[in-house]
């Protein structure tokens, strides 16, 4: 029945968020794409030579500012407090206020409503954007306390790398797993045994010692399909808080790689399908999708300044191996699409998203 209305929608030029316009929003599927720049989309969709990429059938966008409490140019800890607290900090600071006050998360809140929450990520979990999730400490480098952290959270799945700050944090892999055992997790260290997971599991899975890592795949996508399967069984009625981060996205910014951010952005657009085909057949999702931040300066420039050609080529050209301090896309999908608008600053979108839930 809903395909049917979603095509009689599209047919009268509506979009899906129209159709469900004042029903609530059950579920929320977060995906940030770390160092994520407009140019970055757009690389994509020129290499896709234009043909509708999933950042094109976006039901609504908009913008939204990045710079933290304490620089114009943030760092990921700074921008993922604000996207994942409703509140700016400064660079290097995660769940806290420049004051060192501990402020609660998307999926802290979520968690206190009832909703199953979890984090993906290509990365370690105890990184900068998923730790602003879970992790409330004035330095993003202290990955011993941020284990400790993730340990004694409250979320019901949690998909990447890390071990080796398990290990760091408790002495040895044994104390690790032990500890993470006592703390109520069900922990897998392989992709298989991620997909043994069923929704009895408070489910960890580290994949791998440091990061899932570079060229991984379909990994984000898959990781992305389990959890919404592992959360929409364990938050029932109450539905679920996810965020996935698209994590290498920025190092092959700081690298100045075009063709292998290319990858690592066709990973994470894996991801963002899967949630928006999830929310097209499931009424009450919101699907979110936007950047911590640019990386690397990326613009798209003519290959020659002769416009009499007709095709001049185009360059992948970078000018920073650093962060960079534009403006950054939000793409929305499903129920409550509508509701968010405008250019707003990323702590306006933290806000927002957790009042959608409250």
């Amino acid at each position: 029945m809903l395909r049917y209305l979603s095509c009689l929608v599209a047919t009268l030029g509506l979009g899906v968020s129209t159709l469900l316009a004042g029903q609530p929003v059950k579920n929320i599927i977060f995906l940030i794409g770390d160092g994520m720049s407009i140019a970055s989309v757009s690389m994509m969709q020129l290499v896709n030579n234009y043909e509708p990429t999933i950042f094109d059938k976006a039901e609504n966008v908009a913008l939204q500012k990045s710079y933290s409490a304490d620089n114009r140019v943030t760092d990921s800890a700074a921008s993922g407090t604000a996207l994942a607290t409703g509140h700016k900090t400064n660079n290097t600071y995660l769940g806290v206020l420049p004051d060192g006050t501990p402020v609660e998360s998307l999926t802290e809140l979520a968690k206190s409503k009832g909703k199953a929450t979890g984090v993906v990520v290509t990365t370690h979990l105890q990184h900068a954007t998923p730790a602003a999730f879970y992790a409330h400490i004035p330095s993003r480098h202290d990955y011993a306390t941020i284990s400790e952290q993730l340990v004694n959270s409250n979320l019901d799945l949690a998909i990447g790398g890390g071990m080796e700050f398990f290990k760091e944090r408790y002495g040895n892999k044994r104390k690790a797993v032990q500890a993470i055992g006592e703390a109520g997790w069900s922990l897998a260290r392989s992709w298989e045994s991620v997909e043994e997971f069923t929704a009895e599991d408070r489910a960890l899975g580290l994949i791998a010692d440091t990061e899932v890592g570079a060229e991984s795949g379909d990994y984000l996508r898959n990781a992305t399909t389990k959890a919404i399967e592992i959360l929409e069984s364990r938050g029932g009625d109450e539905g679920f808080v996810l965020m996935v981060e698209g994590s290498l996205i920025d190092g092959m910014g700081h690298a100045n790689d075009a063709v292998a951010q290319q990858a690592e952005m066709l990973s994470f657009m894996g991801a963002i399908e899967a949630a928006v085909e999830y929310a097209g057949t499931h009424p009450g999702t919101l699907v979110v999708v936007t950047a911590d931040h640019g990386t690397g300066g990326l613009a798209l420039v003519s290959a020659n300044a002769d416009f009499t050609l007709a095709e001049q080529g185009v360059e992948f050209r970078w000018c920073t191996n650093g962060h960079s301090a534009e403006m950054l896309p939000i793409y929305l999908y499903g129920t409550g699409s509508e509701l968010i608008n405008g250019i707003m600053e990323n702590s306006e979108l933290g806000v927002k998203l957790k009042s959608l839930i409250e």
